[in-house]
């Protein structure tokens, strides 16, 4: 009986690559002066990538590559939604970015440079 791995290749790329992307999306939107230059370092290299999974006959790889393609294309589109959630007060600013500095400087946004996820939850709803 021969088994095949190609789904644990999947599961496994698949979630490591989501974790790391999301973590990545969050540390260097906050640190990046500029929001389009990891837009467009992140698709060249998700274009890459894909182009990689639909160049090389190894399916194991294939899978690999075609998932951390993929991942890394959603991560582009991410960061400008990360910056929305940040204008929003979904996410923590960060006051020493230039460019955060002045979405908190901007009293048409509800910019905030609270992580409101790093509580302990106190039991009722909480209104801002």
């Amino acid at each position: 009986m021969n088994l095949n791995y190609l789904g644990v290749t999947a599961a496994v790329t698949a979630f490591l690559s989501i974790w790391i992307g999301h973590v990545a999306v969050r540390k260097i939107e906050a640190i990046s002066p500029n929001i389009w230059l990891p837009v467009a370092v992140s698709a060249l290299l998700g274009l890459l990538v894909e182009w990689l999974s639909l160049s090389t006959s190894n399916l194991q790889l294939s899978t690999v590559f075609g998932i951390v393609g993929v991942t890394l294309l959603w991560d582009a589109f991410e960061f400008i939604r990360q910056q929305k959630r940040i204008r929003k007060g979904h996410a923590p600013a960060n006051p020493n970015n230039p460019r955060h500095a002045a979405i908190l400087a901007d009293p048409n946004f509800h910019a905030t440079t609270e992580d409101l996820l790093n509580c302990e939850p106190i039991g009722k709803q909480v209104n801002r």
